[in-house]
């Protein structure tokens, strides 16, 4: 394949862009962002950007390249070079930080008449080189994590989070912790790796012998790409067949606790392909300081249903259920069937969903549909966004780093997050 065409692909998401941050009057108090990040390699762009928009329609982040990557070769000699580069929204903290991953595609090329643009790949490594980043959109802060276990080869560690701390009760962060978990293959009895970067460090660390709490008879796939949930002071990675695993990731000797799903959505294992398919009908988040999980049905009449843990962390409760056909009677649901998108992290009541091209909120309290329009044709789809939470001091708070904590300082008065972000000003300059 020519250089040229594969370099095309990876440059697509840079098409044509709308309107940014800079130039809004107001910001939502939460948005849903896609998952796919926009990296701009000309013209360069200063700093990071968004293209922000209100629910139900989709946010975009958009990185200037030279903030995040410097393409390699032709090396003369080995002839190695940069054959694709792109990279995604990978988790979300409580308070407005996103936890970024990108990845290099490393190729060989042939050298041929005409110079570099002669050049055609004659290989391309499937192992590619992963970098990751703590972002802070609002201010176009960056920071560049170290490598995991000292190697950027770390593209199946992605079940990865990222949890937040404050000393002051809704203020910015003063630290924060990335995590992934892994099962241990190399202990005698079924028990779990942890993997974490500590801000007050700078470093990763690995925590070994983390004791399960699942039975034997069954294992823990939490590769898809719903993203790990902070909540409760802790990092939640969502099995869509079987249930939830909780840790800690601050604490020196972690606990692992397992909450199962609501009993008719357990599911016997599935196969990496199929699990990502029944993603697009469950969904785990936060809203209204409790964990919720979301599920729509695959036949009629497409039944939507909502369970909220339990304070014991062991149960369930269904909140809501509502049948979405006769919000769409007359459209082909069996083809354009209900997607869950974002579980609403303001209020419980509220689900957004994709049905079709038609990107759509509904209270399920009233069973009115609060909000639709149509995604555009460079939009992705909704099983690709993120509920992401923009409290008032994100703009302009920074990235915990070590030595720093405490450093974040802002003038609000006391209240729960939900109640901050909804009062923003909304006349406010930004």
């Amino acid at each position: 394949m020519p250089l040229r065409r594969l370099l095309g692909l990876s440059a697509a998401a840079s098409a044509p862009l709308r309107r940014g941050f800079s130039t809004a009057a107001w910001r939502p108090p939460w948005a849903m962002m896609e998952k796919f990040v926009v990296v701009n390699p000309q013209p360069p762009l200063p700093r990071t950007s968004l293209r922000l928009a209100e629910p139900p329609s989709a946010s975009r982040l958009i990185l200037p390249s030279h903030l995040i990557y410097t393409p390699r070769g032709p090396d003369p000699v080995t002839g190695e070079l940069s054959a694709a580069f792109g990279g995604f929204v990978k988790a979300a903290s409580g308070d407005g930080l996103l936890l970024l991953h990108f990845f290099e595609l490393i190729g060989t090329a042939a050298s041929n008449v005409g110079g570099a643009r002669g050049l055609k790949l004659t290989g391309v490594s499937m192992d590619p080189d992963v970098t990751r980043f703590v972002c802070n959109p609002l201010s176009g802060e960056l920071f560049r994590l170290p490598e995991i276990d000292g190697t950027k080869k770390t593209m199946w560690f992605s079940d990865i989070g990222i949890l937040t701390q404050s000393e002051r009760p809704q203020r910015p962060p003063d630290r924060y912790a990335v995590a992934c978990l892994s099962e241990d293959h190399d202990g005698e009895e079924l028990s779990f790796v942890m993997r974490r970067f500590l801000s007050e460090t700078g470093k990763w660390d690995k925590v070994v012998g983390l004791q399960s709490p699942l039975p034997v008879s069954r294992r823990m796939d939490m590769d898809t790409p719903h993203e790990a949930v902070a909540f409760a002071g802790r990092l939640w990675w969502f099995d869509v067949t079987w249930g939830a695993l909780s840790l800690d990731p601050f604490s020196d000797r972690p606990e692992l606790r397992f909450v199962e799903l609501p009993r008719d959505s357990v599911t016997d294992p599935m196969d990496t392909e199929k699990r990502g398919e029944l993603l697009k009908y469950r969904r785990m988040g936060v809203s209204e300081g409790r964990l919720r999980y979301a599920e729509v049905s695959q036949e009629e009449p497409f039944v939507l249903s909502s369970f909220a843990l339990d304070d014991d962390g062991k149960s369930w409760t269904l909140e809501h259920r509502i049948e979405l056909r006769r919000l769409w009677p007359k459209q082909d649901l069996c083809k354009d069937m209900p997607h869950i998108a974002v579980v609403d992290p303001l209020k419980a009541s509220v689900m957004h969903l994709t049905v079709g091209k038609q990107e759509s909120s509904i209270d399920m309290d009233t069973g009115n549909l609060l909000g639709c329009t149509l995604r555009g044709e460079d939009d992705r789809p909704f099983e690709f966004l993120k509920p992401w939470l923009l409290p008032p001091w994100l703009e302009t708070s920074r990235i915990p780093s070590a030595g720093t904590r405490s450093r974040n300082k802002v003038n609000v008065k006391s209240a729960s997050l939900s109640d901050i972000l909804v009062r923003v000003d909304r006349d406010k300059k930004i």
